[in-house]
């Protein structure tokens, strides 16, 4: 991130300097949004809001002197964010944590997916004797690392899963058949990206799909395939597809 004060001041005084440089760091927002408010924001959350405006408001705050600027505006965006919480009586015991990228975001005609599940997790760091008691959030920093090989974090999913229900159903069988065949699954995994011509051929489905929604279906291929119990949890109509 750009931290140059003569850069800010010129984001200060134009209005579409400042939203380009907001659009091209909105992955950054999220993160901190996600660091505190433990679960996935997206967009249409209260929270997006919230750490958007946070962010806005350490770009005009911002000094120097405090420090790098995105140390500043993470600082910010948590303490709105922790502001909000506590006003909506949220900040309790427990918080939920909700992988809803892992469905994609419904269109108004699509059906509401049976795969809205709520996971509940205490906010307490794990001790020794919580081991091999995993947590959704486990899996995904787990399953951050993973796709951080093929180029890609889990936030991306976001904007690359499929909405439609055909659309998911089409990704659904790529799937199945990327888990199926260890040989394309080894090549994706030795070459770090979807063996789109294999997968076509197999399973029928248009190239331009497996191009679209090419981080999803390695993203799942790989927790269908490992060891992400609570997140394939989410994706029942996958082993459907697989049966």
């Amino acid at each position: 991130m750009e931290n140059s004060p003569d850069t800010l001041q010129d984001i200060r005084t134009d209005a579409a300097k400042r939203d380009q440089y907001i659009s091209d760091h909105k992955k950054f927002i999220m993160g901190c949004a996600y660091k505190t408010v433990r679960h996935f924001v997206t967009e249409s959350d209260d929270e997006w809001s919230i750490a958007l405006i946070a962010f806005n408001e350490a770009i005009d705050s911002y000094d120097e002197k405090r420090g790098s600027f995105e140390g500043f505006a993470s600082l910010v965006i948590k303490r709105r964010l922790v502001d909000y919480i506590r006003s909506e009586s949220r900040f309790s015991g427990e918080m939920s944590m909700e992988p809803k990228i892992l469905d994609g975001d419904l269109d108004e005609e699509d059906e509401p997916s049976p795969l809205q599940l709520e996971v509940r997790r205490k906010t307490g760091e794990l001790s020794v004797d919580d081991i091999g008691k995993m947590t959704i959030k486990d899996e995904i920093e787990a399953m951050q690392g993973v796709l951080d090989k093929y180029g890609f974090s889990f936030f991306d999913l976001t904007e690359c899963s499929p909405k439609a229900e055909k659309t998911r159903k089409s990704c659904a069988l790529v799937v199945s058949v990327l888990v199926k065949e260890e040989d394309i699954f080894k090549k994706m995994k030795t070459n770090r990206t979807l063996p789109i011509n294999e997968l076509c051929k197999i399973s029928k489905v248009p190239r331009k799909i497996l191009e679209r929604h090419r981080k999803y279906i390695i993203a799942t291929a790989e927790i269908i395939h490992g060891d992400y119990p609570l997140l394939a949890d989410y994706l029942g109509y996958i082993r459907e597809a697989m049966s």
